[in-house]
């Protein structure tokens, strides 16, 4: 890996921290239960609700600096 991807990587792993607790608002997911543990199926469709969510974060982000 070059140095320029290395950055890049590095700059997109601060955006999407960044983005974190406005994407998990958007998200609305309820957090787990202590002792409570979600199957397969739960977190596959928890990370695609995160991952929209993030996509809609990035937009208001976009829309709201321009």
């Amino acid at each position: 890996m070059s140095a320029d991807a290395s950055t890049l990587q590095q700059q997109k792993v601060r955006e999407f921290m960044s983005l974190l607790p406005l994407t998990l608002e958007l998200a609305g997911l309820p957090k787990a239960q202590p002792g409570q543990y979600y199957n397969e199926g739960q977190i596959e469709a928890r990370s695609t609700t995160i991952r929209t969510a993030y996509k809609v974060a990035r937009q208001v982000i976009v829309e709201a600096t321009k």
